[in-house]
């Protein structure tokens, strides 16, 4: 005969606390203890709805199927909390499937309750309270699908003008340097031929050739100038050109003097050639250095291409496992790149980063989308103008990440609704309100962490604490509703 527990030891349980005497008994007689070994599966995901669960001893683990990922929901070892049939009062009106795999950690004791009979008899207790949770669930179902649209396609649109904002200047750039650059070889080519219709001696070339070398490698060494101070050596060089009857002297002169040459390696020049092979050797070591400096810039170009798509990936966490010792400071500033877009120029980042600060156990792309709801707020906040501050650190046995703007504040009034679902101080069709609803439970619910708020005019920051390890137990939502922060999800 299977073990079953009596009235008064289920009454110790939250589920069944407020139950008469009645109700008790049908439960006691219709309930089994079911023991589970440690790494047992108790409930699989989309096999039929049989049982609903209810943890008695151990710690369980909850997770869902994303992609080919098995990405862990829950982890709780909360006498109490339930799991399995959990829609066992809709009966056949819709498709009775567990909606997570259960595993059991340790050695778990559960409460097991025949989802079919718990039903109609829950139905019969409590008529009104049924139709109440049939209308919460499907309403909040269709609600949630909707609006989670509408959020993933914003978070896309967001993600995907910001990328191409960002891509689109070092592309631009790399196709203005190629379409130069063709132009460069062109005029290389004339001038070269040119000094070989001279019959240039080979000594000369060989000459030229060694100045070309030179006038390359000063490039890398060039110091950059201030606009007054390029101006005048622009002049300076112009007027020595001008002296030795260049044509087009100032365009030289604006090609040279950034690679950081000046009068004195021209002079090279006019001592290693004759004086009717200057110009064409001149213009023809001016298209070298361009050349060299459009190549500089189409690598510089596509090498902000790649530092971009490295961003893109580590935001995104494209392959890598969702669950990872992750480096809180690259996710930073990834959100940061995607976001630069968005950030005015009369705002200010500041990045004081911890430089001890460890790796921490999390969902990395869930964090991201953390930092990305705060800086947005954040930004929305100053404006336009303002100070946007990043500061990292080790606090205890919790890495603390802190996101501080310059705005006007948040009231105390509606400070205390901040994380409300829904809840939000935009003007009407520029938030959903569920941007720090989702943050707090991506940080409290799935990492055991902690999210506040401190705010007053000119200060307002929002302060996420890590655990450094692995919590044992990381699911609020699965424990009894707190009362300062009520969470209805159940843990199955």
């Amino acid at each position: 005969m299977s073990e079953r527990l009596t009235p008064e030891e289920l009454r110790r349980l939250f589920l069944f606390a407020d139950l008469d005497d009645q109700k008790l008994a049908w439960v006691a007689a219709h309930a089994d203890v079911v023991e589970q070994p440690a790494g047992t599966v108790v409930t699989a995901e989309g096999a039929p709805a049989e049982c609903f669960y209810v943890l008695l001893a151990g710690t369980m683990a909850m997770s869902r199927r994303v992609g080919a990922d098995d990405v862990e929901t829950t982890r709780t070892d909360t006498p109490g909390v339930y799991s399995g049939a959990v829609q066992f009062y809709f009966g056949d009106q819709i498709s009775q499937n567990y909606p997570a795999t259960v595993r059991a950690v340790t050695d778990c004791r559960f409460l097991a309750l025949p989802a079919e009979e718990f039903g109609e008899v829950f139905r019969r207790w409590f008529p009104m309270a049924t139709h109440l949770l049939q209308g919460l669930f499907l309403g909040t179902r269709n609600s949630n699908e909707l609006v989670g649209q509408r959020e993933r396609l914003l978070a896309l649109g967001k993600l995907t003008a910001g990328l191409t904002h960002e891509l689109n200047n070092p592309a631009a750039a790399a196709m203005r340097a190629t379409a130069s650059l063709q132009e460069r070889f062109a005029g290389m080519r004339h001038k070269l031929a040119l000094l070989a219709d001279g019959k240039i001696d080979g000594r000369v070339l060989r000459d030229l050739t060694d100045l070309q070398e030179t006038f390359v490698a000063r490039l890398s060494t060039a110091e950059q100038l201030s606009a007054l101070e390029r101006s005048d050596a622009e002049e300076a060089l112009g007027d020595w050109l001008e002296d030795h009857d260049v044509d087009r002297p100032w365009n030289l002169a604006a090609v040279f003097v950034p690679a950081g040459l000046g009068p004195a390696d021209l002079e090279k020049v006019a001592d290693a050639v004759d004086e009717d092979f200057l110009q064409p050797a001149l213009h023809w070591l001016g298209y070298t250095v361009e050349t060299e400096s459009l190549l500089a810039e189409i690598r510089e170009s596509t090498h902000r291409i790649s530092a971009l798509i490295d961003a893109a990936k580590q935001y995104s966490q494209m392959d890598r496992t969702p669950h990872q010792d992750t480096d809180l400071h690259a996710g930073l500033d990834a959100t940061l790149v995607m976001l630069s877009a968005k950030i005015p120029a009369g705002v200010t980042v500041v990045k004081d980063y911890a430089a001890d600060l460890p790796l921490v156990p999390a969902y990395a792309a869930e964090l991201n989308q953390v930092w990305t709801n705060l800086v947005h707020n954040a930004l929305d906040a100053m404006a336009g103008s303002g100070t946007l501050t990043i500061r990292t650190a080790v606090e205890g046995e919790c890495a603390l990440v802190e996101i501080g703007d310059t705005g006007p504040g948040i009231p105390e009034e509606l400070r205390r609704r901040v994380f409300e679902p829904f809840f939000t101080t935009k003007p009407v069709g520029q938030g959903t309100g569920l941007g720090l609803d989702v943050s707090w439970r991506i940080v409290v619910n799935r990492h055991g962490g902690d999210l506040r708020v401190d705010s007053r005019p000119g200060d307002t920051r929002f302060s996420v604490w890590l655990p450094l390890t692995e919590p044992v137990s990381a699911d609020a939502a699965a424990s009894p509703p707190a009362p300062a922060r009520p969470d209805p999800a159940p843990a199955g």
